[in-house]
């Protein structure tokens, strides 16, 4: 990064407004009607089905509508999650259909489009275009059961995995070998048509096979290996199941087959993409900027602390990093849910927050009121966990504030509480659904 020319008033004069501007421009970088044009296929001599799953899925499918030639054929359907699809752009015509469904836990109006976009693959030939749109959150929203297992089942192991501290690797292991529509069986019902798939990033190593838990990918994985993540983890499974992964009669479609001989797959937007996006817009003002990483794992609060370190580094002039300076991160960490009691003798609280909040919490743990040194993380599909708020800000005077406002840190921590710590602050970050999502992204600016 080049050094600085002036610094810009405005990022020292109000930083909470610059940290909001990086995370907005990194949110811009990945939305689907900018980045779809260069990867669109062409009008194929047969008809041209989409399918989609996740978050940004109707943003995604819009994007297709305004860009497909109006002459084409055009036809298909996506799930997204509740509150996520977009208006509608004036006078673009409705040629997709697009439904909600629940995320993170699954639901039975995501087992019903799964089932629905599974049906509209019948018939496909040679001369067909599937055009799939994918992005993270699909792996909740894109349900269905494998043989024998129930959504009831399904949807325990899922919310047992949400709160284990697994990483989004291993829970979509599961996830694929649970199913009859992910780790690559979508595209296998698409046969013998082209697929065509179009992936926004929210996995640290952009792997499209774990993205959405790759409905049209071939996967690496085996049902041993989704075995052991559930018994690593000490998640409850049915003797059914138990027998179904250890006999592999679940397996995933593997590397080779000739089932995704006609089969692409195109990241359309990804974490470091938007990370650098941040960057470009910190050093327009001034600023230097240094990206550390899209792929950062492990628990939030840790993660947080370890990033406090570099800050506190940085402010006292003993970090390669030279102040002024924002440090920028992503990645998607994990955050185990703990018992819900605070410390001993205090009113037992149900913890609201998610990954972001965790972090920022455990970066104010470490920073200890350190001068000049502000932060926000937040998630970039506008949801943190499954609040309304899209992450949290920590300031200089965040632990004092705390104090005054009769918050305790540790006991926030101590019962995952984010939201409601941050909320008594005022410091929650709002953004409602962005209609992307390229995971966690944090920012640390050193004054």
């Amino acid at each position: 990064m080049s050094d600085p020319i002036s610094l810009h008033p405005d990022i020292s004069s109000s930083p909470r407004t610059f940290l909001r501007q990086l995370f907005d421009a990194a949110v811009t970088r990945a939305l689907p009607l900018q980045n779809t044009p260069a990867f669109l296929p062409k009008v194929p001599k047969g008809r041209t089905l989409v399918l989609g799953a996740g978050k940004a899925a109707g943003a995604m499918a819009h994007a297709v509508e305004a860009l497909w030639p109006q002459d084409a054929p055009l036809s298909g359907m996506v799930v997204t999650r509740y509150g996520h699809t977009p208006e509608r752009p004036q006078g673009l015509s409705s040629r997709l259909k697009i439904v909600e469904a629940s995320h993170p836990v699954p639901d039975a109006a995501g087992l019903a489009a799964a089932e629905e976009i599974l049906a509209l693959t019948q018939g496909l030939t040679s001369d067909d275009l599937v055009l799939c749109l994918i992005s993270g959150g699909g792996s909740a929203l894109l349900t269905l059961p494998a043989e024998g297992l129930s959504l009831a089942e399904k949807q325990a192991i899922n919310q047992a995995l949400l709160k284990s501290g697994a990483n989004i690797g291993e829970m979509n292991c599961v996830r694929k070998h649970l199913s009859r529509i992910k780790g690559g069986r979508l595209a296998a019902a698409c046969a013998p048509a082209k697929v065509v798939t179009l992936a926004i990033s929210d996995v640290p190593g952009d792997d499209p096979s774990v993205i959405a838990s790759g409905p049209t990918v071939p996967d690496v994985t085996t049902c041993q290996d989704a075995f052991d993540i559930l018994q690593r983890y000490n998640i409850e499974m049915s003797d059914a199941l138990k027998a179904a992964l250890e006999n592999a009669s679940w397996e995933s479609p593997k590397p080779g087959d000739a089932m995704f001989a006609n089969s692409s797959v195109h990241l359309i937007a990804t974490p470091h993409q938007s990370l650098m996006a941040a960057a470009a817009l910190a050093e327009s003002k001034g600023l230097r900027a240094y990206v550390l990483s899209d792929e950062i794992e492990g628990e939030s609060r840790e993660v947080g602390k370890v990033h406090a370190a570099l800050a506190r580094a940085s402010a006292h002039d003993k970090s390669p990093f030279i102040k002024p300076c924002v440090i920028l991160s992503g990645g998607e960490t994990t955050v185990t849910v703990r018992s819900n009691s605070g410390k001993a003798g205090s009113k037992q609280r149900e913890g609201r927050g998610g990954r972001a909040g965790e972090f920022c919490m455990g970066l104010t743990m470490g920073l200890q009121g350190q001068q000049g040194v502000w932060a926000l993380a937040a998630d970039t599909d506008g949801i943190d966990g499954v609040e309304d708020n899209a992450g949290a800000m920590v300031t200089p005077d965040t632990l004092v504030r705390g104090l005054e406002a009769g918050v305790d840190l540790e006991e926030h921590l101590a019962c995952n509480d984010a939201y409601g710590y941050f909320q008594a602050l005022n410091d929650l970050v709002f953004s409602g659904p962005t209609h992307t999502n390229v995971n966690d992204f944090r920012a640390i600016l050193v004054l």
